[in-house]
């Protein structure tokens, strides 16, 4: 089976595991999901990450999971920008999540970052999901 949004299906994977209570999950590999998983882990929704290879050519994503007291760190997650419905916002309509406390990640001509830094670089761009 062909998965035509992996970030959606990596986030799905990360919010399942976390009402299972999972240690870790597992994801498959690319550039664009490692930069998203380094800015969770830089914001602390996820403990570690780290990429294995399955076979040559084939690599995963061990993703370690975060939680406080026995709560998930993630309270909720969702994909924005979907393939078939690209959202794109400009600097001053940039979102920013349950006001400040959650982070938008946006997808910037400078790289993958969160909003906060989006608005101090004064950079706009596709809003790829958001955090909490």
């Amino acid at each position: 089976m062909t998965v035509s949004d992996t970030i959606s299906d990596m986030l799905t994977t990360i919010r399942n595991g976390l009402i299972l209570s999972k240690d870790y999950v597992y994801t498959p590999s690319s550039k664009l999901k490692l930069n998203i998983l380094k800015i969770m882990q830089e914001e602390g929704f996820i403990k570690t990450f780290k990429e294995e290879d399955v076979r040559k050519g084939i690599k995963k994503i061990k993703i370690n999971l975060s939680y406080v007291n026995g709560e998930p760190s993630i309270k909720l997650i969702s994909r924005v920008s979907k393939p078939g419905r690209r959202v794109y916002s400009k600097l001053k309509n940039l979102p920013s999540y349950f006001k400040g406390y959650g982070i938008t990640i946006v997808s910037t001509s400078k790289g993958i970052m969160t909003d906060k830094k989006a608005r101090t670089s004064n950079l706009s761009g596709e809003i790829l999901c958001q955090i909490f």
